[in-house]
């Protein structure tokens, strides 16, 4: 398991404030979390953002 699939777990109401603040364009949906679809997830970040999956893990990866 990766560092940031812990975050997920373990933190996700902080992660999701944080990727929230950073980029307001998200909405509870986008932020939506189930557990085994963090590729997913990326992507509706991504799709939004315009950020690379690796930017976006780097971010959370920072909280």
């Amino acid at each position: 398991m990766s560092a940031s699939e812990d975050k997920f777990k373990g933190n996700w109401n902080v992660v999701k404030g944080k990727l929230k603040q950073k980029y307001g364009e998200l909405t509870d949906d986008d932020l939506s979390y189930t557990e085994g679809k963090e590729d997913e997830l990326y992507g509706r970040i991504q799709k939004k953002t315009g950020e690379s999956k690796d930017q976006i893990k780097k971010f959370i990866n920072d909280i």
